[in-house]
């Protein structure tokens, strides 16, 4: 009887032990899954900034008037905005 007890324990152990195996791999598997998709997700941004990046410097050297004009009447926009805010206070 008391080997019996010890047995089933043991068992019930070494089974404890194999499911905590099994889950500790299926969170590193998923943890690396995760790691892999953010690291994607990272490099699909960047190359979207750079492809952004690129776009926007050929078109200022194709339209450097246009860019000049729309700079100007941005700034003076915003000018006008930040003025009106600190006169209304």
């Amino acid at each position: 009887m008391v080997q019996s007890v010890s047995e089933r324990t043991g068992e019930q152990i070494a089974e404890t032990a194999r499911k905590a195996s099994h889950a500790a791999a299926a969170v590193a598997d998923a943890f690396g899954d995760g790691l892999g998709a953010a690291r994607r997700v990272a490099k699909q941004g960047g190359d979207a900034a750079e492809e952004l990046f690129d776009d926007t410097t050929k078109r200022l050297q194709r339209h450097p008037i246009e860019t000049i004009v729309v700079t100007f009447a941005v700034g003076v926009t915003a000018g006008i905005a930040i003025g009106w805010m600190m006169k209304r206070r």
